[in-house]
């Protein structure tokens, strides 16, 4: 991973670095093969590094945690969710495309004024 802000999760460390979290958590779900995971990942450092210390941002590669995309539904990649220290995600964004940047960020800034 390019980001040092951008943290490996799977089962091993979820509950600690996720559902714990007392600041929100971005997780990106996606695997090595998928080329729009491939593009998305510069706005995830990019993103890792502008709220760094208010947002944890993590990456959750689907062929190693099959458990995790199993349990959060995650049929098509990349899908981003957004946790704010609770089991089930309080945002999500499928796919790639021009606006996951701004709805990202929005989500963020949103949680983090209230």
């Amino acid at each position: 991973m390019a980001s040092q802000h951008v943290i490996e999760l799977g089962s091993d460390n979820w509950e600690k670095e996720v559902v714990q979290s007392q600041v929100p958590v971005l997780v990106d779900f996606w695997a090595p093969w998928c080329g729009p995971c491939r593009n998305l990942a510069p706005i995830i450092d990019k993103i890792a590094n502008l709220y760094a210390g208010k947002v944890k941002v993590g990456k959750v590669n689907i062929d190693e945690n099959g458990e995790l995309a199993s349990q959060y539904a995650i049929h098509s990649i990349p899908r981003v969710l957004i946790f704010k220290g609770a089991v089930q995600p309080v945002g999500r964004q499928d796919g790639f495309n021009k606006d996951t940047e701004p709805w990202i960020m929005k989500q963020l800034d949103q949680l983090l004024k209230g």
